[in-house]
This record gives C-alpha cells, structure tokens and sequence, in this order.
C-alpha cells in the first residue's frame, strides 16, 4: 500500500501518499502531444509546431498536468479501495515530484457513520386535527372576500370596531408644531386592526363615532423609515367622516359555480375535505418536526462541511425566491442574507443532521418509495388541489429532479409512520 489514512474527525479522513521510482514520462508526452494540438505558437500554424519547441514552452505546465492526473487518479483509486463515501472535491497538499518519486496528501471529507440511539421511549403529543365551524367559515370568507361591497353603516350611534372601514381626515403635527404635507390627508380609507398606520393610531380609532374628531399622540418607532421621524412624538388631528364594513354575497349554487363547483353542496363537501387534508397534514408536520428536533438533539456527529455549503445553498435560494415575491430586489435581497447568514447556517446544518438521520432510520426499516406510492400521491394531490389528476401527474413525471424530489418526500412519510409506530404519541 503507497499511502496511509488519518482521521481528523468523524467526517474527513487525510490520505498520505508516498511513491517511489515514479515514471510520468508517458504522461508528460500526452500533456505536451495535447498542447501542440491545441496551441498557436508564434511563426507556426496551429497544431504544426515542433514537439521540441512545444516542450520548451509548456514542459513545466505539462509536467504539472502529468502529476495532477498522476495524483488524482491515485487518490481516486485509493478512495475506492477503502470504501470511502467522499463528499465534495479533496483538498491537496504537500504535493512533491523529486527524482522520480512522489508524494502528496488529500484531505477529503466523507458521509459520517451513524448510530441512532434507541428512540422506542420518545414521547410526543399530536395536536388536534379537528375542523371546526370557525375553520369553515373563515374558508368560505376566502372565496367570498374578493366579490364582498363595502357598505355605510348609517347608524350614528355606532362606534368603530376592528375589522371595520374608517374614512377619515387627518393631519399630523410635529414637537415643533409644524404640520407637514406628507402627514395629513383627507377621505382616506383604513381598516382597523389591519396595522398600516403607526402602532397605536388604529388602537386610537376605536371607539370613535361618526363626525367625531379626536387628537391621537403616537411615537414613531425606532425603526422607521424616514429617520427624522425615529422615536419623535406626534399628534395627529382626526376627523371621522363614515364607518364602513366588508358585506359578503350569499353563498348560492349560482354564485360557486364561478369558483368551479357545480352547487353549493358540492363546494361545501369538497372544500371540507380539503380542509380536512390540510389540518392532517399541518399536525402531521408539526408532529414530524418535534421528532426531527428529538432525534437530531439526541444523536450528535460531525456533519460534513460541504453538504452544509449545499443545503445552505438551497435554502438561499427558496428564501430567495419568496422575498422576490415580496418586492425584493438583489441589493436588499443581499443585505438580507448577510444579517441572517448565522440563521440560515443553522437552518441548513439542521436539515443536513435530520436528513442523515432519516435516511439511516429508512435503511433500517426496508424503506423505499414505489410507483404505486407515486401514483397515490399524485392522486392526494389531485383531490387537495383541485386539479386534472393527468396534470399533476404529466409535471412531476416531466423531468427526473421533480420526481425524485417528490419520491425521496414520500420515503420520507413512510419512514415517519414507521417511527411513529414505534413510538409513544398520545
């Protein structure tokens, strides 16, 4: 054997490599025979130029091209015979090529070797799944929502409520007492509790009457955005001109049909079940990530690097997109990662853990995703959705990452109702 193993930690492992009576010779006349194909050396067309002058330009270069290919493949070779799992690419060094003899050292990190610890007396509380009336009702207002009117309440002996529409006139005025442009206006529309005004002037409407005015002191939060107005006191005159509130339409077969359900019986039963479906799965998560947290808590191992550097990577870009979706653009999008890097780190080292622990668990209990588990999902997924099961089915099965995704998911599910099973969850 040319070389010996070191282990540095529990997921990297250094090779030492020593050769004597090395010949590259070979080698170094491809690398050269390479470079005269490829080069345009002054005075000759390209490929044409004499080995001999070849050699004296690129002989170095290709002697180092022979001795990384040397190197590499040995390494390679090495990591083969000693079953090592290698995660990213080796860091070389203390490479040196000396009258024929050849040493070098490769540091590689590996997929970590795991023992899960008897988990058979882990206890865990389910939450509840049951669909109440509110969860229906709060369903149904989803679809109405966008059709409902907005409506005068006429009684004057009403107060303002949150949840309701206030129109009013205002203007703000300064410690100093000057009264800015950018702080006043009139018949504007704000729903009350809904947050967009500075906390505390919503708070302040309510309770208010139509044609009231009132005199509402708030202090500008330390974050704001405009910094001359950062924790300054301001009183602000309003005026209430009309309550309104959201009247949703009835619920008729008519009406469902332009949500794409054939009755109003029809829409009820199915978007129960769907809500049903929901609730069970969002237990079912929640259930899963205490478990996760347990297991990764429990069985502690050094996790390599790079997988961390990929999972970190993903997770960017899934948050990335969804802060796009939000009005993000690259300048904020880069200040964002940059103060929560330590977060995302954590988040990615988390998934790594729980990931290698499941992956162990699913080896353990026979654990494999079939064809027939994909075609039950899809057909989950139709019913939850609402859409052509021939739809769902055509995307996922479209290209080889998105099933594998969705396979390497549904492994996942099956190896938690194994867990789950042998554990206590009341």
């Amino acid at each position: 054997m040319s070389y010996s193993v070191e282990s540095i930690n529990g997921c990297t492992k250094k090779l030492v490599f020593s050769f004597e009576g090395v010949d590259l010779s070979t080698q170094i006349e491809e690398a050269l025979k390479e470079k005269q194909r490829s080069s345009n050396l002054k005075g000759f067309r390209k490929g044409k130029a004499p080995l001999t002058f070849v050699k004296q330009v690129y002989g170095a270069q290709a002697e180092n091209d022979a001795l990384y290919r040397f190197v590499s493949q040995e390494f390679y070779k090495a990591i083969q015979e000693e079953d090592l799992q290698a995660v990213g690419y080796p860091a070389f060094g203390e490479t040196k090529f000396e009258n024929d003899n050849v040493s070098f050292e490769a540091t590689v990190e590996i997929f970590p070797e795991i023992e899960v610890k008897d988990y058979s007396s882990y206890e865990f509380t389910k939450g509840d799944d049951t669909v109440t009336d509110e969860d229906i009702e709060e369903m149904k207002n989803r679809y109405l929502g966008p059709k409902a009117e907005m409506v005068a309440i006429e009684d004057e002996s009403k107060t303002l409520e949150n949840g309701q529409f206030a129109v009013f006139n205002f203007e703000g005025e300064k410690p100093d007492g000057s009264k800015p442009d950018n702080m006043k206006a009139e018949e504007f529309l704000l729903e009350i509790g809904s947050g967009q005004f500075i906390p505390g002037f919503e708070e302040g409407m309510v309770g208010m009457k139509k044609g009231e005015k009132k005199t509402i002191e708030v202090t500008f939060p330390t974050e704001y955005h405009e910094p001359e107005l950062r924790d300054v006191g301001v009183k602000f005159h309003v005026e209430l001109l009309e309550i309104k509130e959201r009247k949703l339409p009835e619920l008729t077969d008519e009406l469902v049909k332009e949500f794409g359900f054939e009755s109003v019986e029809d829409f009820n039963t199915k978007n129960k079940e769907r809500l049903v479906n929901q609730k069970q799965r969002e237990v079912s998560a929640n259930l899963n990530e205490q478990i996760l947290k347990k297991l990764v808590e429990e069985n502690p191992f050094d996790v390599p690097k790079a997988l961390i550097d990929q999972q970190k990577g993903a997770v960017r870009e899934d948050l990335g997109n969804n802060l796009k979706q939000q009005g993000f653009d690259e300048s904020m999008l880069q200040q964002y990662f940059e103060k929560w890097d330590e977060d995302i780190t954590q988040k990615a080292e988390f998934q790594v853990r729980s990931g290698l622990i499941l992956d162990k668990i699913s080896k353990k209990y026979d654990v494999e995703a079939t064809e027939e588990d994909f075609n039950k999902k899809i057909d989950e997924m139709a019913v939850q959705s609402g859409m052509e099961r021939d739809q769902i089915a055509g995307y996922y099965s479209s290209n080889e990452n998105i099933k594998n995704n969705i396979m390497y998911a549904i492994r996942e599910e099956k190896t938690f109702d194994k867990l789950i099973s042998d554990m206590k969850v009341k």
